[in-house]
Formats: C-alpha cells, sequence, structure tokens
C-alpha cells in the first residue's frame, strides 16, 4: 500500500470517527433500567420485618428492591391478601399492568372481602382504558366498604372517562362528603390523561368546581373554576346559573376571576 493511499484511509477514518460524534437530537434513547440498590433479604428475617423495609423502600421509590422484600416475605407468608396487594402495587407503579392484575386476583382469591384488593383491580383496567371493568371492580370494592372515599373517586374518575356525567357526578359528590381533601391527595394529571377530549377535561374541572362551591369550599373552587378557564370551557355561562354557584358568586375574587376570563377571550 502507498503511503498517499494509507493516509486516505486513516483520513477517512478519523473523519467518520468525528461525525460519530455529532448529537442527532431527534433519536430517542431508551431509559436504563432500573436496577437495585439495596442488600437482598437476610434469609433469617421475619416477615414482619420484610414488609415494613419493603414499605420503606416504596415510599422512598426503590420499587425493584421493595419487590424482592415483599417477595421474600410472601414466602413466609404464602397467599396473604395484604401482601399480595402490595406486590401489585408494585406492578402498577412500574406500568406492568399484566403482572399487576394478576396479583390483584391472587389477592382477591386469597380474601374475598379485601376492598382494597378489587380497588387496585379496578384502577389496572381504569390505566388500560377499559373503563367498564373498571367500574364494575370499583363497585365491588365500595359493596365491601362503603366509607372510602379513594373508591368513590376512582368510580367517579371511570364514569367521567367514558362519559356519562351523572353518576360521575354522583360518585364524585359522595367522595368528597366522606373526605373533603380527597382530590387534593389523588392525580388530577391522572384522571386528566384518561379523559379523550380537551373539553372533557374542561369539563371535569367545572364540575370538581362545582361540587367544591356546593360544600362552600370557595378557594378550591375558584381554583377548578380557573382550570376549567384555561382548559377552554364552553358553557362557562353556566356558572351564572348554576345554584351551587349562588353563595361563589357574592365572592369579590368571583367577580374578579370572570371579568379577567372576559377580557382575555372575547366573545
Amino acid at each position: 500500500m502507498s503511503y498517499r493511499k494509507a493516509c486516505l484511509i486513516l483520513l477517512l477514518i478519523s473523519s467518520t470517527a468525528a461525525l460519530a460524534q455529532i448529537s442527532h437530537p431527534e433519536q430517542v434513547q431508551i431509559t436504563p433500567p432500573l436496577i437495585r440498590t439495596i442488600d437482598p433479604p437476610a434469609p433469617d428475617a421475619t416477615a414482619t420485618d420484610l414488609e415494613v423495609r419493603a414499605d420503606q423502600l416504596r415510599a422512598a421509590k426503590l420499587y425493584l428492591d421493595a419487590l424482592d422484600y415483599y417477595r421474600a416475605a410472601l414466602a413466609k407468608k404464602p397467599n396473604d391478601a395484604r401482601m399480595l396487594n402490595k406486590v401489585g402495587i408494585i406492578y402498577l407503579m412500574t406500568q406492568h399492568f399484566k403482572e399487576a392484575r394478576k396479583t390483584f386476583e391472587q389477592s382477591v382469591k386469597a380474601n374475598r372481602s379485601f376492598a382494597d384488593a378489587y380497588n387496585n383491580l379496578g384502577v389496572v383496567f381504569y390505566e388500560q382504558k377499559k373503563y367498564g371493568p373498571a367500574i364494575k371492580q370499583y363497585h365491588k370494592a365500595i359493596e365491601l366498604d362503603g366509607n372510602s372515599a379513594s373508591f368513590f373517586s376512582n368510580l367517579g374518575a371511570a364514569y367521567f372517562s367514558k362519559r356519562e356525567f351523572d353518576p360521575a357526578v354522583q360518585a364524585y359528590q359522595h367522595a368528597l362528603e366522606l373526605d373533603p381533601e380527597v382530590f387534593e391527595r389523588t392525580s388530577r394529571g391522572g384522571v386528566q390523561a384518561q379523559l379523550p377530549s380537551p373539553e372533557d377535561r374542561a369539563r371535569y374541572d367545572y364540575t370538581v368546581a362545582r361540587l367544591y362551591a356546593k360544600m362552600g369550599a370557595s378557594e378550591r373552587s375558584l381554583e377548578y373554576l380557573r382550570k376549567a378557564i384555561e382548559d377552554g370551557y364552553k358553557d362557562l355561562k353556566n356558572v351564572y346559573k348554576d345554584v351551587e354557584f349562588s353563595e361563589l358568586r357574592k365572592d369579590p375574587r368571583f367577580t374578579e376571576l370572570m371579568a379577567a376570563k372576559t377580557a382575555a377571550l372575547p366573545d
């Protein structure tokens, strides 16, 4: 090989290597998988100790490590409905829906009176946009425990996603009667992600605003009313007709909010 040819080959290799370093902003890179960072469960640990440690790891969002500890606890207490439910929650939070559904079904089978497992099975169906089956499971949970605001809130979300607004409002109202703070502990984003259109998302905000207004929770009602406006709720004129807003309409903040809306969004 001549010296000139060798130089040309080296130049070509160098140019290729340089091009390989160029950024490709349109490329998608897979996120590295979750890794286990905690020492494995001790063989002589009790089921209770393992469960407590798993709960701590789950709270710290170390889900794979928590799963190891829950499984170890479950090995010492086979077919424990509570433990199976916690394993299912880990699968649900890591979006392994097939495994979550199977585990919640095992929990239900282990204890037919365990309302949480029915509710969580409903959440799996809800996340998969299977709203009919989700509603069925939520009703089963409510039959076993009619004092859980979360069960009624979940039921309302499923009805809302099916555009069955009347039963959705009834479920949400029941949830708020049981716990006025229920919406503060649930993810608006999670509900919003299931709603099929911006119009439905705006209607959700308006519905929650109306329910809070009925309870006399002015601050929260105004917050959701503002969100409804931002999301482009088309029937905002109903705020002057709906009886639930009768007291809120006397609040200067309501007048200010509606005036700002009128100025920003002319008819």
